[in-house]
């Protein structure tokens, strides 16, 4: 009686095993790509799947957006520039079955094809261009990998330059040419404020030449500001005009009294 029940306990324990081996249940965001005796039969799911036991072997592949870090790379530019760029790849897999069979580890071989384009591509651009046009290196780095990874069935959507860490005499350098260059640009702005300045200084002669009370008028504002200051001592110009009478007066009497 013991022997029938180690005997049916076996049995039921080999029924479970083989129902374990033989029932995948898959998620929505992943593909099992079937192999049957070594070879590609079906790729299945989401849901349940059921398999021959022993048979047929399955390989799980996310389809989700994978996340890669480009570690920090040595790039010398066109201008022989030595720069460490970094970088972040967005891919997802788009037909597993080609994922598992045309390489051998996806995930390795984009990396390893992602770190060796960004060298040659990066290579070619100057360092004016790499800080300047990120967003065309971008577009250009995500052209050339997407062309290369098409076969395995994996499409780059977005690859972006994160950081670019240049040498500290090349900091230094652009600092200075930075520095400079606001210089520059403050001479203009206030070479451009003393000729416009001028202009009007230009205007105001020939409206005082045409109206000469407009010349007292702005003695009269003059003394206003200068009283409004709280000196101790003020000092009244007087315009020559105002004095020009007595001075006539004192000539004309002069020559009488020389008669």
């Amino acid at each position: 009686m013991e022997s029938v029940s180690v005997i049916l306990f076996i049995v039921i324990l080999f029924v479970v095993i083989l129902l374990t081996n033989a029932i995948r249940v898959l998620r929505e965001y992943e593909r099992g790509v079937i192999f049957r005796l070594g070879r590609l039969i079906a790729m299945k799911g989401p849901g349940i799947i059921f398999l021959i036991p022993i048979v047929d072997k399955i390989v799980k592949v996310s389809l989700r957006t994978v996340v890669l870090d480009i570690p920090p790379q040595d790039v010398i530019t066109k201008d022989n520039v030595s720069i460490k760029v970094n970088a972040v790849v967005y891919f997802r897999v788009v037909q597993p079955d080609k994922a598992i069979v045309e390489v051998e580890n996806y995930l390795f071989a984009t990396s390893q094809l992602s770190q060796t384009t960004l060298r040659s591509i990066l290579g070619q651009s100057s360092l004016d261009e790499l800080l300047a046009e990120r967003d065309k290196i971008n577009g250009e780095l995500q052209k050339i990998i997407d062309y290369h990874t098409e076969p395995w069935g994996i499409k780059i959507s977005t690859v972006e330059v994160k950081q670019i860490d240049l040498p500290i005499e090349m900091q230094r350098a652009m600092a200075r040419q930075a520095e400079a260059e606001r210089e520059r640009r403050a001479k203009v702005i206030h070479a451009e404020g003393e000729f416009q300045a001028s202009q009007k200084l230009a205007d105001a002669a020939i409206v005082i030449e045409d109206h000469p009370m407009a010349l007292q008028l702005r003695y009269l504002q003059t003394l206003t500001e200068v009283a409004s200051e709280k000196n101790s001592t003020t000092i009244f110009p007087i315009p020559i005009d105002l004095i020009a009478p007595f001075i006539q007066a004192f000539k004309e009497k002069s020559k009488r009294l020389d008669k």
